[in-house]
């Protein structure tokens, strides 16, 4: 199989879905003629033409209300948001509208809708291109919330959300957009510089939304992660030396609860580890839920590794976000061992 980096496994979901449906459309801000900022839909405008690859005026309320409608009429418009910071604006129709239509509704229409958005940190994008937000969605009952942490992923859980009946959210972290972490931070992180999750293929696949996937397996401690966290984890796991289970969610809403059970139950301790603030982030609700389920096999606390109850440092976002130090000093302390 081919290599790809996150971009080009998005681009190439994007423009397999484009061909296999002739209803799939893609638009947001600089998203046609240009490519995107990131160039994730670079050279679909060329190839599907300006009615179905195309640039958006700068208005999220505008561009998520749109796609509101043309999704209740059958088209299934897979829009981007050019940084997740900036989806505020269309958070009414978003939660007002989008996830709303299929209840309100009764079933007599569907909301088919992809809202792509880069996430979170290691741009040095500052507080208004920083942002991780995905607490914000996976509140509101009728939305999907995904994160990929890799490419081969990216495209398989792409090509789930453009073909689900229902409004998905889909986080890209663009601190993986371009490829495996370059040791640029406190300590190298060298469990992705294998490149193992690179391989992705040229045709049509999908990753089933709501299934985890187990990345390192271990018996001391459960790790729970998403996104760019979860080569986080899986790098303290290694420079620590301790023997965790690395679970990569992938699909926040819905929840793989079953593939938590079964990991917590085993290894009697649960670390979640994401990169946005602490304080009501959706790592709250996973210690919730494996509280609930697994309170009788937890031999400790559960532990929550995040980024600080502040806005989004600039100089310092290297501190800000967890890396492989913090992570590894939850891990020890969760097995004992500090």
């Amino acid at each position: 199989m081919p290599q790809m980096t996150m971009i080009e496994a998005i681009r190439s979901g994007l423009d397999l879905a484009m061909a296999k449906d002739e209803n799939v459309i893609v638009y947001g801000e600089d998203v046609g003629y240009f490519g995107g900022v990131f160039r994730c839909t670079q050279g679909l405008q060329k190839k599907y033409g300006k009615n179905r690859c195309f640039d958006a005026p700068i208005s999220e309320l505008g561009i998520v209300g749109t796609a509101v409608g043309m999704a209740a009429y059958g088209l299934r418009p897979c829009i981007e948001i050019q940084f997740a910071d900036y989806m505020y604006p269309a958070y009414d129709q978003i939660v007002s509208e989008a996830a709303r239509l299929r209840h309100r509704s009764a079933g007599d229409f569907t909301c088919p809708l992809v809202i792509r958005m880069p996430t979170g940190g290691g741009i040095f994008g500052a507080q208004t291109h920083s942002q991780s937000p995905e607490a914000l969605f996976t509140h509101v009952a009728g939305l999907k919330t995904v994160v990929p942490s890799n490419p081969y992923d990216a495209k398989g859980l792409l090509m789930a959300a453009i073909e689900d009946p229902d409004p998905v959210i889909f986080l890209e972290p663009k601190r993986l957009y371009n490829g495996p972490f370059d040791g640029h931070h406190e300590r190298p992180v060298t469990s992705w510089a294998k490149h193992e999750f690179g391989e992705v293929p040229d045709g049509h696949y999908t990753v089933p939304l709501g299934k985890a996937a187990v990345r390192r397996i271990g018996a001391a401690v459960t790790v729970l992660a998403y996104g760019t966290m979860v080569h986080v984890a899986l790098a303290a796991a290694e420079e620590t030396g301790v023997d965790a289970e690395v679970l990569d969610l992938r699909t926040l809403m819905p929840l793989d609860l079953e593939a938590v059970e079964i990991s917590v139950r085993k290894t009697g301790r649960c670390v979640v580890v994401h990169e946005a603030t602490l304080t009501s982030g959706f790592g709250a609700e996973i210690a919730s839920i494996v509280q609930e389920a697994c309170f009788y096999h937890l031999e400790a606390p559960i532990a929550r590794v995040t980024g600080y109850d502040t806005p989004y440092p600039h100089a310092h976002e290297w501190t800000y976000f967890p890396g492989p130090a913090r992570v590894g000093e939850a891990l020890l302390s969760t097995v004992g061992e500090r």
